[in-house]
């Protein structure tokens, strides 16, 4: 039987899911695709990122450090053309049904209880060798996997890209090199120094002036004269 209470709250999930699809969440490839969850969702991350990537040509949002530094990685890793980050799970009733099957709770919303869209950390894009293919990622601290709770989340996700036939992984700290992240994240908003405010009203001559002195020091740096 189902009653008023449950029927409403299913309603109440049904159109807010709706009007995230409506805003476009979680839709879209490469510069139009909109993470799920953005930074202001979550108010309460104190070490929340947003950085513009190369590739996708769009702001990412990322939630923790480790993912800002496994974004790094990907953006620079030759392979791959597509990030797409807090990518959801739908729909809810897959998860819902999965979680069921395992006998396990249901993500929820703690302060409402009600069951949640759940998302995987990174949703990548690759091409090698003429074939393109997809891979899930789901970034989680190495201590973090003694919770029972966390892995079993982690089994919902698991089982819901297994059946989409799409590789799934958890990435810990272990597999994200920070002094590659930390070296990367130096050059990174220089990609293109045009963007750059002090050099917006640049002759373009002077910009090719200054980036050969630039070029001719790291040489002479690298291969000084005797």
């Amino acid at each position: 039987m189902l009653f008023w209470g449950d029927y409403m709250a299913k309603r109440k999930r049904k159109i807010n899911i709706e009007k995230m699809l409506k805003e476009g969440r979680g839709q879209g490839i490469g510069p139009e695709y909109k993470p799920w969850i953005k930074i202001q969702d979550v108010p309460s991350l104190g070490r929340a990122t947003r950085l513009k990537g190369i590739k996708t040509q769009r702001q990412h949002e990322f939630l923790s450090d480790m993912e800002r530094n496994y974004f790094y990685i990907l953006e620079y890793a030759d392979e791959v053309v597509d990030i797409r980050e807090q990518f959801p799970l739908l729909p809810l009733e897959e998860t819902l049904s999965i979680a069921d099957e395992l006998g396990f709770e249901h993500p929820k919303n703690p302060e409402t209880g009600e069951f949640i869209v759940m998302t995987t950390d990174f949703f990548i894009t690759k091409a090698s060798n003429n074939e393109v293919i997809q891979v899930a990622r789901t970034i989680k601290a190495k201590d973090e996997l003694m919770n029972k709770r966390v892995l079993e989340k982690f089994e919902i996700e698991r089982v819901y890209w297994q059946r989409k036939n799409i590789s799934w992984a958890m990435v810990t700290e272990n597999e994200i090199n920070k002094d590659i992240a930390s070296n990367i994240s130096f050059v990174h908003g220089y990609k293109d120094i045009t963007e750059l405010d002090s050099f917006k009203n640049i002759e373009h001559l002077e910009l090719l002036d200054l980036i050969c002195e630039f070029v001719k020091r790291i040489i002479d740096m690298i291969c000084p004269l005797e």
